[in-house]
């Protein structure tokens, strides 16, 4: 009996959207879902292309770091998971953060690479996040050789803490010179915010190559636009 099937099905299901939506090639992304009440989570085995995926074949892996009963090593990128997890899920009990994805899409790799922050240029950015997504320093040469993965996540959460962003406000994030990383309430939102910050990116590139001096989106705008979505008295959408 396998005592993780649903949580396997959750991050395989996520999986399986970041070739659907051309988030990544062959091998170049991963999700996780993540169970709270059991301190767990499922992720992509690495190096597995999706076309070979299978429910099954996800590892899960506690938070210590340790992968339960696999055929498969987890991906590579599992520390990172790992830390996220630790630091803006656990402390609230999961709420808000019970899934996370990592590509290499295209647009939002080209951000980090440039390393730098996505500015709120327009409604759709402001739809989702009323501030810029924000890009990590890049990673120094002691905490590559000491425990990359791992040391990714702490260059997340850090930057998070150092600038005050709530990660549930803003549950996307570009590391320089790597990529992107996104999280949501489930493994299927964190892909819908993963898709989000590769259009935003992609909107964002082709704003400034029309107008290299183009301005943020005035805060009235933003907020509106933040508000009616995700304020008290949020209007979009239709009720539950």
């Amino acid at each position: 009996m396998d005592l993780f099937k649903t949580l396997r099905e959750e991050a395989y299901e996520a999986n399986m959207e970041i070739p659907r939506l051309g988030l990544a090639i062959y091998t170049w992304g991963n999700v996780s879902a993540f169970d709270p009440e059991r301190a767990v989570f499922a992720i992509k085995p690495s190096g597995i292309p999706y076309d070979r995926l299978t429910a099954e074949s996800m590892v899960v892996v506690d938070m210590e770091g340790k992968a339960a009963d696999s055929a498969y090593n987890p991906s590579s990128d599992t520390e990172t998971h790992r830390v996220i997890y630790r630091e803006f899920a656990i402390p609230s009990g999961g709420e808000g953060i019970r899934g996370i994805t990592h590509t290499h899409s295209a647009y939002a790799v080209a951000w980090a690479q440039a390393r730098y922050s996505v500015p709120v240029f327009g409604t759709t950015h402001a739809d989702h996040g009323a501030e810029e997504i924000p890009c990590t320093g890049i990673m120094s040469v002691e905490d590559v050789k000491a425990n990359y993965e791992f040391k990714t996540g702490e260059l997340i959460v850090e930057t998070f803490r150092t600038r005050g962003i709530d990660p549930v406000d803003m549950p996307m994030v570009l590391v320089a010179g790597h990529g992107p990383f996104a999280w949501g309430k489930t493994a299927s939102q964190s892909i819908y915010h993963a898709a989000v910050l590769e259009e935003v990116c992609k909107m964002a590139l082709l704003t400034l190559s029309l107008n290299p001096e183009a301005e943020k989106l005035p805060e009235h705008i933003i907020k509106k636009h933040w508000e009616r979505k995700h304020g008290a008295g949020a209007y979009y959408g239709q009720k539950e």
